[in-house]
């Protein structure tokens, strides 16, 4: 098999195709989050179509499919219980969750309010699900006030954390979540325990880039045993929080989809052998979870020109592998992830153009396929020997 010096695996957070068929289960009927951003007047994406993004099984609303598409592409099935980020990005590294992460509709217990009460030293207020932006109008002056940390939740496995900045300070908050994240194990360790810093005074908050991921450190995943093979494995932008830093041997930090896709490019301009992850939060942050669609689209829109950019300063040995972790449909109701199939684009020099690799049953398929690029294990589950041209 032709030799694959570089692997880059991108994430579109959140960017999902359409709903599986389990997804009445999850509330996810219907969904659609590529379908919704396509209606916009702003959606203008000729390289992802080029790639073959409209020749995808079930993609057939929109009338843009090509005839030879420039990738290999195919629609995944999330194998894992769950639609959150972890699950979703854990899967893409080779782990299938069969137990979800807790999740808490109505709050957390008062037990784990009142230990974190008692660890943190500040009083909890809130501790319901909520939108991260309602939760500041309706909380956020209270907690200035009283020195109060907001918790709230969501549809998914998350403890959130909320604190200004100019009354709290990042390291009181981070450290308030470091407490979290150790009181969080065993039948209540939420899948992530996210620190949400604010700026800003009542009406007008706003959410900084300071947010921080607490994860549950994973079981191994392909990230590791690339580094175990002496590989290099790059995490961009939220990669390094998803995996608690197990297996990164490089953290890229980024603060925005646009300097995440720059600093991707640098990636594709270094010498290295292994893989560049990335995850571009963008699109579930301030657009799936705010039902922003023209939002949304013109991200979609911002990221294909870059990835024009990109494809040319590909090298001969170097794969490129685009895909999302799970949906955030901007055009439903609901300001939460969504259930639904995501998108893999394959490319590259030594890729055959135009495979179309069906329905597929789980995201680790591409763990399986990273995994054999670099000799380390051969899977039943990897498309590889269907794609690169010998």
């Amino acid at each position: 098999m032709p030799e694959i010096n570089k692997v880059f695996l991108i994430v579109l957070d959140s960017l999902g195709i359409g709903e599986m068929p389990d997804a009445a289960m999850y509330g996810d009927v219907g969904s659609n989050t590529l379908r919704s951003i396509t209606h916009s007047r702003f959606f203008d994406a000729p390289v992802l179509t080029r790639l073959g993004l409209f020749n995808i099984d079930g993609v057939a609303f929109a009338d843009r499919a090509v005839p030879k598409p420039l990738g290999s592409y195919a629609r995944l099935a999330e194998k894992s219980a769950g639609k959150d980020t972890t699950t979703g990005h854990w899967e893409i590294a080779g782990v299938v969750s069969e137990k979800p992460f807790p999740t808490y509709p109505n709050g957390f217990p008062d037990s784990i309010i009142k230990e974190f009460e008692q660890k943190t030293g500040r009083k909890a207020i809130c501790n319901k699900p909520y939108s991260g932006t309602q939760v500041l109008l309706d909380y956020g002056r209270e907690q200035i006030e009283t020195g109060s940390l907001i918790v709230y939740t969501s549809a998914d496995s998350v403890f959130q954390i909320a604190a200004h900045e100019a009354y709290i300070g990042l390291d009181e908050l981070y450290r308030c979540c470091e407490i979290a994240r150790g009181m969080l194990v065993g039948e209540n360790a939420v899948g992530r325990v996210i620190a949400r810093p604010y700026i800003g005074e009542y009406p007008n908050f706003e959410r900084t880039r300071n947010r921080h991921d607490y994860s549950l450190v994973p079981p191994p995943t392909m990230l590791n045993k690339l580094e175990d093979a002496g590989l290099e494995s790059i995490g961009v932008g939220k990669i390094f929080d998803i995996f608690a830093g197990s297996g990164v041997t490089e953290q890229v930090k980024t603060t925005s989809n646009r300097d995440g896709m720059e600093k991707t490019i640098d990636c594709v301009k270094k010498e290295f052998r292994g893989l560049c992850f990335v995850n571009l939060v963008d699109f579930d942050m301030l657009y799936g979870h705010r039902n922003d669609i023209d939002g949304y689209a013109k991200a979609v829109s911002e990221f294909d020109a870059q990835l024009a950019e990109l494809l040319p300063l590909l090298s001969d040995n170097d794969m490129l592998i685009i895909t999302a972790d799970h949906g955030c449909d901007p055009g439903t109701p609901s300001t939460d992830h969504s259930r639904e199939y995501v998108p893999m684009l394959v490319y590259g020099k030594k890729v055959r153009q135009g495979v179309d690799l069906g329905t597929r049953g789980s995201f680790a398929d591409i763990a399986a396929a990273v995994l054999e690029v670099f000799g380390i294990e051969k899977l039943q589950n990897s498309f590889l020997s269907d794609i690169i041209q010998e």
